[in-house]
Order: structure tokens, then C-alpha cells, then sequence
């Protein structure tokens, strides 16, 4: 296997503003969002497709992304959010992950032409993971 960034950001010798970990999964900001609070879940092994994903990983990873889909609206006051995962075909990187985007009413998505932005600052990033951390992290 070549290096894997999303390997790379799990075992923690790249960066990344991590916003929950589970045992099997790491959420962590995209750093082109659609919108602030765009997260990337992943299974902490390496799987390149949902396909690929052992039958054993499926509820922990999607349990993982129900709760970031909760805490977008909790943290974020968005109205909603998209969950969606790409297999090989548009899959920037090729280690399964899961797009968690909270959504507004007119927030200007159209179908699948959406435009990616990125992060004003470091600081504004680590801002948005801290309120999406903090709604994770918090005892239910």
C-alpha cells in the first residue's frame, strides 16, 4: 500500500482539527468544506472502499456518523446535514470516508455541482471543531 494521508492523520503524524474517535473511527474537518463543519469519519483501518468495510465495521462507523449528523444541528444549528460516502469515483482520497455536511434551507447546493471553499484561518477551523467537539464529547 502507498501512504495513505487519512493512515497518516489516524496514527497522527499528519494534522488535522479531530472532532470525535470512537474505537474504530476518527472524524475530523475537511479542509476544502462545502461548509463549515464539512467532517470526514473514518474507519481507523485502512478500507479503500464501503465495500471493502468488514460487515463487523458498518454499525460502528455509521452510529459514528448518526452522532455527527446529530451534533451538526446541536453545534452548528444547522437545519439538517448530508451523509454521503463515494466509492473509487470521486474518492480524492482512497481510504473509505463518510461527508458529513450540515445543510441549511438555501444554502445554495444544487445538486452535485457544490462549491468547496476552504478555511479562512487555521483558528476559524480549530474553532468550528472545538463546538462540534464539545457537543461529541459531552455525556448523553
Amino acid at each position: 500500500m502507498t501512504a495513505c494521508l487519512f493512515c497518516a492523520i489516524v496514527a497522527g503524524t499528519e494534522p488535522a482539527h479531530v472532532v470525535f474517535e470512537t474505537d474504530e473511527t476518527l472524524a475530523f474537518l475537511d479542509i476544502r468544506p462545502l461548509f463549515p463543519g464539512h467532517t470526514l469519519l473514518v474507519p481507523k483501518e485502512h478500507y479503500e472502499t464501503l465495500i471493502d468495510l468488514p460487515e463487523a465495521l458498518i454499525a460502528p462507523l455509521f452510529a459514528a456518523a448518526q452522532r455527527l449528523a446529530g451534533a451538526m444541528e446541536t453545534a452548528l444549528g444547522a437545519a439538517g446535514s448530508f451523509v454521503a460516502v463515494n466509492n473509487r469515483v470521486s474518492q480524492s482520497v482512497a481510504h473509505l470516508h463518510v461527508h458529513v455536511v450540515p445543510r441549511n434551507r438555501k444554502d445554495g447546493l444544487r445538486g452535485f455541482f457544490w462549491p468547496r471553499t476552504k478555511y479562512p484561518s487555521d483558528d476559524a477551523a480549530e474553532a468550528i471543531a472545538n463546538k462540534l467537539r464539545a457537543v461529541l464529547t459531552a455525556p448523553r
